[in-house]
């Protein structure tokens, strides 16, 4: 294990972050495009709320980006993957089988659909779900039946699979989808940080029954806040739409809802953001990965951490880079130090079995997650830090 020198390793990431001096953020959104004009627009035609141009063109613009047939904007990645589930079958008390090392909205949603998360490890390889550790789990503790596998531990339905695309880096989705084949589980992907990441040359998000992405304002692009629903079932995508839009029947003037549903669509306001955003999506995705290949390189003589490249036959958006510390004792005294100095780092995400609300939940071993969480360190990754590198 080589130790780490931390003051070395932050100036090093300042050099690159924040040349001039001052503080720097862990991600921030870049405008530079028809952003202006296009929210003009709608201030000046009175077409802010749910309903509006802006809204249809994100969504056909969206879904060519991601190459899936549907795209259907809402307020937020949560709510995306919240109706993805209900697309996908999940009902009351039934598990859902997703990583512990996640951001907490993936586990939320499961709990918005009065769900039980099911954690399970992760890979060195991608950061994301470890299909083979899924496989070897499932044999241990599932069985079939008439309704889908269950959990012989529990009693309780096994209803899918939510793999996260962890900063931006692809999950084996091939592997992944050949166990959830296996026993039948329909995959909803969260593909809410790794919009415009490519696996095979193709777009993540689609890959599944459905999935779900994010424009919160740290996201690569942004709309403020929101998120979409991709898929290319068009049953499914109808479907999406009327629960997103409470349920309401077409008409001139009367107010017909047929279910209880969700206030869920995306604002045209929001949505004209996001086509401006959309964009500067091949712009940003360059710039992104310059400043990953400048990190790779000005830190790979350090002795103590690496930088997280990506996986095997991907393309990441690295929406946030990541370091890898040799030892995790050191890991506090880097976040001190670099924050200190003004360079905005931040560690990974809390295990969400070890958050109270989900402590009961079952679980597999998880030396992987663990072993990640304790080592791994998010470093500055704003577009424009990429940007000033003449790309």
């Amino acid at each position: 294990m080589s130790h780490l020198n931390v003051r070395q390793a932050t100036a090093v990431i300042a050099e690159i972050a924040a040349p001039s001096g001052g503080r720097v953020a862990l991600h921030e959104p870049q405008f530079s495009g028809a952003e202006w004009e296009y929210v003009k627009e709608c201030l000046d035609t009175g077409w802010v709320s749910s309903v509006g141009s802006f809204v249809d063109r994100f969504e056909s613009d969206l879904a060519a980006a991601c190459a899936v047939k549907r795209a259907v904007v809402v307020v937020n990645g949560t709510a995306a993957l919240h109706i993805s589930l209900l697309m996908a079958g999940v009902r009351r008390g039934d598990e859902v089988l997703t990583p512990a090392l996640t951001f907490v909205a993936t586990a939320n949603a499961i709990a918005h659909c009065g769900a039980i998360p099911h954690f399970v490890d992760s890979s060195w390889q991608t950061l994301g779900l470890d299909p083979q550790a899924l496989s070897d789990w499932l044999a241990r503790i599932a069985e079939p039946d008439i309704d889908g596998p269950r959990n012989r531990i529990t009693g309780r339905r096994l209803a899918a699979i939510v793999p996260m695309h962890t900063f931006g880096h692809p999950v084996d989705m091939p592997g992944l989808l050949e166990v959830a084949n296996r026993w039948g589980l329909p995959v909803v992907e969260d593909a809410a940080e790794s919009l415009g990441s490519l696996q095979d040359g193709r777009p993540l998000g689609g890959r599944g029954l459905v999935g779900a992405t994010s424009f919160n304002g740290n996201k690569i692009i942004t709309t403020g806040g929101g998120g979409a629903i991709l898929t290319n079932d068009d049953a499914l995508a109808d479907r999406a739409k009327h629960l997103t839009t409470t349920a309401k029947a077409p008409h001139r003037w009367a107010f017909s809802h047929d279910e209880i549903a969700f206030n869920y669509r995306m604002p045209n306001i929001n949505a004209a953001l996001g086509c401006a955003q959309l964009q500067k999506l091949p712009a940003f995705l360059r710039a992104k990965r310059a400043l990953a290949k400048r990190y790779s390189e000005a830190l790979a003589g350090l002795a103590g951490l690496r930088f997280f490249a990506e996986p095997h036959g991907a393309e990441s958006n690295y929406w946030l880079n990541a370091i890898i510390l040799d030892d995790p004792t050191q890991r506090e005294e880097f976040l001190a130090t670099s924050n200190d100095a003004g360079i905005m780092t931040r560690p990974c995400w809390t295990l969400m079995c070890d958050l109270p609300m989900f402590r009961e939940c079952p679980q597999m071993e998880l030396p992987v997650a663990r072993a990640i969480v304790s080592r791994l360190v998010n470093i500055p990754s704003s577009a424009a830090l990429g940007l000033t590198s003449n790309v």
